[in-house]
């Protein structure tokens, strides 16, 4: 007896509905059946995961489908295994550049276009460097570095406060990028606030070193700021043994190395100053160059009517730039 197919008999039912299922039914299995037809044939272009492309490519009778659907999922690999061994960068930066450990400590890099950079590469060592530092108020004067053809690095070592554990990370800093990354053996310095204390510190035990140092209401004399009590433990002491040790632990007491080895200087700083008072600090060290008959090297403006604050003017000194550029771009 002959059996005719589901289909047949549903079509040749009555009414309109059944008609229509079997049209449904019918189409879903073409469907299918050119599914399994175009698997045959390749079956990567059905795999949904890697997984399963990978096995559909051992199975494959297409080796160059093969192949093209591997090239079409490496650089999304690559890419993904890039991006999980970079992992979160070790410094936010406010210009293009590169973050980067340097004996386990934080350190960065602001590079300067690539057909701007020079080898030796001129650059400029910044402080203090720390997860804010430097910033968005600072964004200006780096761009004209940058401008320039120099680089602008620093290392975060902490609230060091010019402490020898400071200077030890400028140290390592300085003889990565001038062993490793072709920098220029004498860079100039910039230090804003407290960073006075790690420039000139790390500047009076490397004068040979040195090309020349800006500064934006610098701290030099640790009593005024941040204090005996607060920086005694980053010179893992405390504040009554500092107090003793003061002449040599002092950047301002060692000032006259500097002006010995006349080293430019070029400071701003405001004269209602109540956080880093003028007199003691950026005043003392002009008065210390003068002493040494070397004021030709100092440049010191006063600004009148401004303290610690965020003026543009502190931060948009040409005259900072400028000469900042020259020192860095000095043999």
């Amino acid at each position: 007896m002959r059996t005719s197919h589901p289909l047949t008999r549903l079509a040749k039912s009555p009414g309109p509905r059944n008609a229509t299922l079997a049209a449904s039914l019918a189409a879903s299995l073409a469907a299918a059946l050119l599914l399994t037809l175009n698997w045959a044939v390749s079956p990567i272009a059905y795999a949904n995961t890697p997984a399963m492309r990978a096995a559909a490519m051992a199975q494959s009778p297409n080796p160059a489908t093969a192949q093209d659907q591997a090239a079409q999922d490496q650089p999304a690999q690559d890419q993904a295994a890039q991006d999980e061994s970079k992992g979160p960068p070790v410094k936010e930066l406010i210009l293009p550049g590169e973050s980067f450990l340097v004996q386990d400590r934080p350190a960065f890099i602001l590079w300067p276009e690539p057909e701007k950079r020079q080898t030796p590469q001129p650059w400029i060592l910044y402080a203090p460097t720390l997860p804010a530092y430097p910033d968005s108020h600072e964004k200006w004067m780096h761009q004209q570095f940058l401008d320039a053809g120099i680089a602008v690095a620093g290392i975060d070592m902490g609230e060091a406060y010019g402490s020898p554990t400071g200077t030890a990370g400028q140290q390592a800093l300085y003889e990565h990028l001038v062993q490793q990354r072709g920098f220029s053996a004498k860079p100039c310095l910039f230090g804003r606030s407290r960073g006075g204390l790690w420039v000139s510190s790390w500047a009076i035990q490397n004068p040979d070193k040195v090309a020349g140092i800006i500064a934006i209401y610098p701290v030099f004399d640790l009593r005024t700021y941040p204090g005996l009590e607060a920086a005694a433990p980053a010179y893992q002491t405390t504040p009554v043994e500092l107090a003793q040790r003061l002449e040599q632990a002092n950047p301002i007491e060692q000032a006259h190395v500097l002006a010995t080895a006349k080293i430019p200087f070029a400071i701003i700083h405001g004269d209602v100053d109540t956080v880093v008072p003028l007199p003691e600090n950026s005043q003392r060290m002009a008065d210390i160059y003068r002493a040494a008959d070397a004021a030709q090297y100092m440049h010191l403006e006063v600004v009148p009517g401004q303290g610690h604050n965020y003026w543009e003017g502190f931060f948009r000194s040409q005259t900072l730039v400028d000469h900042a550029i020259r020192w860095a771009k000095t043999p």
